[in-house]
């Protein structure tokens, strides 16, 4: 089983007048910010209502065409709390009551079909009980659908909503998913849902070849700018990204059922659709854009990214190091985009706030790296060499580019952060060139 390390944080206690409404944009509250109460963001935060969403999810397309495309079929639904429609309910409910339509079986992904389970947390199959249906596990004995769990029906919908970052295992799991129901002559169809990053931020280091896992699926930069239909048809048409039979990939079916309305530069904020967690660890928007941020850089035990706060992922902290002296080692970097603020929580908790003051400019994961290196600096030992073959080897599957972690070991805080990432810009340009053939929105 792979530990996963980007959930590492101090345990902070949080009473529950500190947490809002988990539809909140933050900025952050400012009830639990220092004195000075200042505003640490330029962000925009204001969520229009769900009634107003500018965009339909792909179940909403398939719904305004009556359902034609799966009428009288028996139906799975792989998903989770995240798959719903513009207006909020459940895609496991819309289908339940749409006409001629028989869903069958639900799968669920890591952290369950609730979205309650820890990560790395396996799951076994169970039973819902709001339906009476059948729930097989996607993260428990088996990651891919088995012939008997896949048994009977005629086709399998996949609603699910990724980050937009190579890591997060949904877009793993829906790649099992087409591997196991083309071998079992099961069509898919992908109900898409925007990539909260947008389509035209791609960033961040590429995946080696030998280091594709659970956490790293597709050779892609860890910031891809892909819509999760975009990633299953180009996972079906690229050679060598699927584990399959020359029959069962020329006899699979596969069909993304579009959305209405979204174009590749809108974000998440500008699509009018409330916010649902995708995970524990991804609460709010605010932590699905700082999830590629700063969980590479906080693989050792050094940093940590505010997990157990509101904060997650936005909120970091250095062990042994006071939030002025983290703030003001990373404003010596002149990371382009990137505001740093200190905050102060109601327990005492104080720690380095991370907001986007220009989302054009930034490189969302750049900020990682130079947390390694001043966990170098840091450190009397340079702790990437130091790490157990284990360790070491989630950390490239993580963060994709052996060479790169090389040179960390080899040259510690003395790596020159910025060649790496204006490398990685390059052949993240060259990747969003490539995908464009894969593109199902201008």
């Amino acid at each position: 089983m792979q530990r996963r390390v980007f959930i590492q944080s101090l345990p902070l206690a949080l009473s529950a007048a500190m947490v809002p409404s988990l539809t909140a944009q933050i900025t952050p509250p400012p009830r639990i910010l220092n004195a000075k109460r200042r505003r640490l963001t330029s962000e925009k935060t204001s969520p229009v209502p769900p009634q107003e969403a500018r965009v339909l999810l792909g179940i909403d397309t398939l719904a305004e065409e009556g359902f034609a495309k799966i009428r009288g079929k028996r139906v799975g639904l792989l998903t989770h709390p995240a798959g719903v429609n513009r207006f909020g309910e459940k895609t496991i409910d819309v289908l339940r009551r749409a006409p001629g339509v028989r869903l069958a079986k639900l799968f669920g992904p890591e952290h369950g079909i609730d979205g309650k389970a820890a990560a790395d947390v396996p799951l076994q199959n169970t039973t819902d009980l709001r339906t009476g249906l059948p729930v097989f596990s996607l993260y428990g004995k088996t990651r891919r659908p088995t012939a008997e769990m896949l048994a009977g029906l005629d086709v399998m919908l996949i609603d699910l909503q990724d980050i937009g970052s190579r890591s997060y295992t949904y877009v793993s799991c829906m790649k099992y998913a087409l591997e196991s129901c083309f071998d079992a002559g099961v069509k898919v169809m992908v109900l898409d849902r925007p990539n909260p990053l947008g389509g035209l931020k791609v960033d961040g280091p590429g995946l080696d070849k030998k280091w594709i896992s659970y956490v790293g699926p597709f050779q892609v930069p860890y910031v891809h700018g892909l819509t999760i239909g975009e990633l299953a048809l180009a996972a079906t048409r690229t050679p060598g990204w699927l584990k399959l039979s020359n029959t069962a990939h020329k006899n699979g079916i596969l069909e993304v059922i579009k959305m209405r309305g979204w174009h590749r530069e809108m974000r998440w904020i500008d699509t009018g659709l409330r916010w649902i967690p995708t995970s524990p660890r991804i609460p709010h928007i605010d932590s699905a854009e700082g999830y590629p941020m700063t969980g590479l850089g906080c693989q050792l035990d050094d940093f940590s990214h505010g997990s157990n706060t509101w904060y997650p992922f936005r909120l970091i902290r250095f062990a042994g190091k006071k939030p002025e002296e983290v703030e003001r080692a990373l404003r010596a970097k002149k990371i382009r985009g990137l505001g740093l603020g200190i905050v102060t929580l109601r327990d005492g908790t104080r720690g380095v706030y991370l907001s986007i003051t220009n989302w054009n400019t930034i490189r969302l994961t750049e900020l990682n790296f130079y947390m390694m290196q001043l966990s170098c600096l840091w450190n009397k030992k340079n702790p990437f060499s130091a790490l157990t073959p284990a360790r070491r080897d989630l950390f490239n599957k993580h963060t994709g580019c052996e060479s790169f972690f090389q040179d960390l070991c080899k040259r510690g805080a003395k790596a020159d952060i910025s060649t790496w990432t204006s490398r990685w810009a390059r052949e993240a340009l060259q990747f969003q060139n490539w995908s464009r053939r894969h593109w199902l929105y201008t």
